[in-house]
């Protein structure tokens, strides 16, 4: 086996790793013509599931996430198909041919009418359901049971308010230790969490008028507190950690060049004094470098990376941020790939 096919194999690896996805919620709002998405899991990066289209509807695809279903999916709202049509098609045309693992969670408008429609399959994992509201849906799967889905329904349509803030009360009703029961060891309802809104006239591709992901956090502290945290500041500043900035505490750039040999630059920045770690792990989450590991000022930073004692393959950069007045409670978490070729 080639050099390049060794590493599509590793990344293919890497993108299934993201087996399921726990809860979610859809949403549209026909008035405004908002759309609305949010949800979180047990595995680093949910926000993979959510796929948003300004001025027509939101696509879930969850429970052993395959891009290539995302996609099809994606290019069926793009056609005008209902959501109900889409999930029969992704049923019928499932990547594996093997529909029953997945779920999906869909909802748009045409003019003033709202279409919604959802799927569970029987052979999600458990405690799994799917319940649709009369603009949104809540789905979810390894559930700590049905009551997790209920909270986030009845929070989403009793919540005064904007759809952002119904979509954050929603994520808040589900946060209890084990919502996701594969979290019950870290004491957490989740690992990571994100919330999207996008007004009529944004991009199909982004920037959204609201878009905030949490990616990682470490044992013992929920994101969807830290997401709480990054959306009162959006409230407050109009600010998404999408565009570059995470106003309290860092953001993780990519590194370049990449693919590289044997050096690369990582840069980041910091919006206030912080403890920083920055650490390099290999495909089987073994720590193989440390490039930072104390506190540094508000900032911009670039470290350079020397991989020449490490083989060719896919590795993965962590940074780990805690604001040093405050202590752990606002503490962040951002990963990124990159690829050596020797």
């Amino acid at each position: 086996m080639n050099k390049i096919a060794a590493l599509l194999l590793i990344i293919t690896f890497i993108n299934s790793s993201f087996g399921q996805d726990t809860f979610s919620i859809t949403a549209v709002d026909p008035v405004t013509g908002l759309v609305g998405s949010a949800g979180a899991s047990c595995v680093a990066g949910s926000i993979i599931l959510s796929d948003v289209h300004p001025n027509r509807g939101v696509i879930h695809t969850q429970a052993y996430y395959r891009a290539a279903n995302q996609i099809y999916a994606r290019g069926l709202m793009n056609m005008g198909l209902t959501p109900q049509q889409i999930i029969d098609s992704l049923v019928a045309h499932d990547e594996q041919n093997n529909p029953a693992i997945r779920q999906y969670g869909i909802t748009d408008f045409i003019g003033s009418t709202v279409r919604t429609a959802g799927y569970t399959g029987v052979n999600c994992s458990d405690y799994k359901n799917h319940n649709l509201g009369p603009t949104f849906t809540v789905q979810g799967n390894i559930l700590l049971g049905q009551q997790i889905l209920d909270s986030m329904y009845n929070r989403y349509l009793n919540t005064p308010g904007t759809m952002a803030e119904k979509l954050m009360a929603a994520l808040q009703g589900a946060k209890v230790i084990g919502a996701d029961t594969r979290c019950f060891v870290r004491n957490t309802s989740t690992i990571s969490a994100f919330i999207r809104v996008a007004k009529p006239t944004d991009p199909q591709s982004g920037p959204y008028w609201l878009d905030l992901n949490v990616q990682n956090t470490l044992s013992g502290h929920d994101p969807i507190d830290s997401l709480q945290i990054l959306f009162n500041q959006w409230q407050t500043t109009g600010i998404s950690n999408n565009q570059g900035i995470y106003p309290e505490t860092f953001s993780l750039g990519q590194n370049y060049p990449n693919p590289f040999n044997p050096n690369t630059s990582i840069t980041f920045d910091i919006g206030k004094l912080s403890y920083v770690k920055l650490a390099v792990y290999d495909i089987t989450g073994k720590e193989v470098a440390v490039l930072a590991d104390y506190n540094f000022h508000r900032g911009r930073y670039t470290i350079n990376f020397d991989a020449a004692g490490l083989a060719s393959g896919v590795y993965i950069y962590r940074i780990f941020a805690n604001d040093v007045l405050q202590g752990t409670t606002q503490n962040f978490t951002d990963t990124k790939k990159m690829i050596i070729v020797k």
